[in-house]
């Protein structure tokens, strides 16, 4: 089964933040590290609801969702990038 669907959901404005917000949560305290994906799937959710006010779709629930938490893979990418361990 594929899972290439998923490509047209993803936002690239909406990860982007998604990824700034847990970058910034990691880097204050590893208390919540295991709660990042959690933050950052709600937040994109927030954001696609936003970005999409007055037309609530479960598309835009998907797109707000996948984005938020493709955002948390992005994350080793974004921290090699800056130079990170």
């Amino acid at each position: 089964m594929s899972i290439d669907f998923l490509t047209e959901y993803f936002v690239p404005v909406i990860a982007g933040i998604c990824l700034c917000i847990g970058f910034l949560v990691r880097s204050v305290t590893d208390k919540l590290d295991r709660y990042v994906p959690c933050i950052v799937a709600a937040v994109g959710l927030a954001l696609a609801l936003w970005i999409g006010w007055g037309n609530v779709t479960p598309a835009v629930i998907l797109a707000g969702l996948f984005s938020g938490l493709a955002s948390t893979g992005l994350y080793e990418a974004f921290k090699r990038l800056i130079g990170g361990r």
